[in-house]
């Protein structure tokens, strides 16, 4: 496992699990205890983590950072290369959803010129980031999931089957050609799932770190995406055992 691939895992845990020891974390990850204070050491001096005690935790802010704020600067390069290239893919009058994560949030910030579009969203961020603009943007409704600033649907609160989305970009925490798409939350997982049926084209926007993991909870396989786009970083290996494998899959430059 790379270095990078290897701290986004390490960020992961701990979202699940708050607190790590040292000599857990080092043999999940199935490194010496030497290469993890390495990485250790990176992610501390990015401010992503802090040492505390026998292991690790992710920093804690004084207003109370939530997950997605910590995502934010990780792996953003990579993130940005994958919004730009989506951009591309969003004509005038389009009606588009953008799924909740730092990701799709890349997405929203370059989406300003564009006429006569409607974003539907489940993301208080991205709302706030297009909250001055001239889109027309249509917040689903439901409960709060603090952690993500995101709200979780369910069919009863919003009336999906009135909708018409043209393109769904659709973000997650784990790829994989086994197991498909993946991630932590079936809450989130329920609203994916609903955007995926109901959108003319859906898009899944992962950086390289997400690919050959496999997390809690199953969202779709993955011929349920039209394209998967993925940052120049992903391994050329994996690139190709995908695109062999018949996926349709995109690295963006």
């Amino acid at each position: 496992m790379f270095p990078m691939k290897r701290r986004a895992t390490i960020l992961d845990m701990l979202q699940q699990e708050k607190m790590m020891k040292l000599p857990i974390l080092a043999e999940r990850l199935g490194v010496s205890m030497e290469t993890l204070r390495r990485d250790i050491a990176v992610l501390v001096e990015e401010g992503a983590i802090e040492k505390v005690y026998g292991g690790i935790k992710l920093k804690e802010e004084p207003l109370g950072e939530s997950l997605i704020e910590q995502r934010l600067h990780h792996a953003l390069p990579e993130k940005k290369q994958i919004a730009t290239y989506c951009r591309s893919l969003i004509q005038e009058g389009d009606c588009i959803y953008l799924d909740s994560g730092s990701t799709t949030l890349q997405l929203a910030h370059l989406l300003q010129d564009v006429q006569r579009l409607t974003v539907v969203t489940n993301s208080l961020p991205i709302v706030m980031a297009l909250m001055h603009t001239e889109i027309e943007v249509l917040l689903i409704g439901g409960k709060l999931r603090r952690s993500e600033q995101s709200i979780t649907t369910y069919d009863f609160l919003f009336n999906f089957d009135q909708l018409t989305i043209h393109k769904a970009f659709i973000c997650a925490s784990g790829v994989s050609l086994e197991k498909g798409v993946s991630d932590y939350s079936l809450e989130e997982a329920t609203t994916r799932k609903k955007m995926i049926e109901i959108a003319t084209h859906t898009y899944l926007m992962v950086d390289h770190s997400k690919f050959e993991r496999d997390v809690f909870v199953h969202i779709a396989p993955l011929s349920a995406f039209d394209t998967i786009i993925t940052d120049e970083q992903l391994e050329d290996a994996t690139y190709e055992t995908y695109v062999d494998a018949g996926v349709s899959l995109h690295r963006a430059t």
